[in-house]
């Protein structure tokens, strides 16, 4: 006879298994989440120490062509556009496909005719020009398609910023808008640098000026949020300035001849042109106020402190990028102004800590 306490037994023995399994999966979680997030620190660290040295080195060249005479500043260039050119194996066929979005209209024209003379009577009278419109035409449906994937991103995170839409609809704008900026970005990185061939040489080389390219920091920006559990809507205001950008210049290049396009989107699209600095201070300003936002996080339940010491890092990058330095360097000198005599008067004991992150932030 089995006694009536084994089947108690045999179910809290169940229960503390379920419970065992549990903690296991939790603690996986955890490793991969923070395995990732040490990734990603570890490339927003090469990425901000990699921007500083080239910001820097466009300065000093700068400084040499300004002290140089004229026929000095030509070598100058000509050195700088060589050792910068996509045939040293730095960069792969992806560079050429933005240095021929323009339709090269004079090299058709003297092409054409070398091949009329260089081909025999027996060749079929293909024309040369066939390829390179080829070209022309997959790349005006590859910035096509970067257009309508970005008027998507506008829209869904305008959805997901609005206060009238329901909860449920604005957290899917907000994943939603990440996910497309962080594609769209990622994609733009890959088709411009291509993969490197072989070699961990080639590879730190191509990672070197990925870091300090333009689609970096968004890509990093949104690849911390998708990932994240915080559900901030600030996070959204440099996604719509990034897409309302990109839109405006695309529709004002591509579709001046639509009728639609004069009688609505004109007028947007040219403040947006004009204005291009305030929406770019807009968003720096969005940027830092989350960073201290992530700071006040550490205190809540949903404190992540891998992913404020991340955001610090890619702030630091935005802050020696050549692409977005000029308009955090201006914030940030308006934010010691203003707060300075505040901490000289009142808190004198954060001299010291203040002074440690300033020496890691200028580093």
């Amino acid at each position: 006879m089995a006694s009536p306490a084994s089947p108690r037994r045999e179910e809290e023995g169940k229960k503390k298994s379920e419970r065992g399994r549990g903690k296991k999966k939790k603690k996986r979680r955890r490793e991969t989440g923070e395995s990732v997030f040490s990734l990603c620190l570890r490339a927003c660290a090469f990425a901000s120490e990699s921007a500083k040295f080239r910001f820097e080195e466009e300065e000093e060249k700068r400084r040499e062509e300004k002290s140089s005479p004229l026929p000095l500043r030509r070598v100058v260039a000509g050195d700088w556009l060589r050792s910068n050119s996509p045939r040293r194996g730095l960069f792969y066929k992806g560079m050429s496909s933005t240095s021929s979005s323009q339709p090269p209209a004079s090299s058709d024209r003297e092409s054409t005719p070398a091949s009329d003379n260089a081909t025999s009577p027996d060749s079929d009278g293909t024309n040369s020009a066939g390829p390179a419109r080829s070209r022309i035409a997959l790349q005006l449906d590859q910035r096509s398609l970067h257009f309508s994937v970005t008027a998507w991103v506008l829209i869904v995170a305008l959805i997901g910023i609005l206060p009238l839409t329901p909860r449920q609809l604005q957290y899917k704008g907000y994943r939603l808008s990440l996910l497309g900026t962080t594609c769209t970005t990622g994609y733009a990185l890959l088709a411009f640098y291509r993969l490197p061939r072989a070699g961990n040489m080639h590879a730190a080389q191509i990672f070197h000026h990925v870091a300090s390219s333009k689609d970096f920091i968004p890509f990093m920006y949104c690849l911390m949020f998708v990932m994240s559990k915080l559900h901030l809507k600030l996070v959204l205001v440099p996604v719509i300035c990034w897409a309302l950008e990109h839109v405006a210049r695309f529709l004002r290049r591509h579709f001046t001849n639509s009728s639609l396009y004069r009688t609505y989107l004109e007028k947007p699209c040219t403040w947006v042109e004009t204005n291009t600095t305030a929406v770019k201070f807009l968003s720096s300003n969005a940027e830092i106020l989350l960073g201290f936002l992530l700071i006040l996080s550490l205190f809540s339940r949903q404190r992540n402190p891998m992913q404020t010491f991340m955001y610090w890092q890619l702030l630091k990058l935005m802050y020696h990028s050549p692409f977005t330095a000029g308009y955090h360097r201006a914030i940030w000198l308006k934010i010691g102004r203003t707060v300075n005599p505040y901490i000289h008067r009142y808190t004198p004991f954060l001299h010291d800590p203040i002074n440690a992150g300033m020496r890691w932030w200028f580093r």
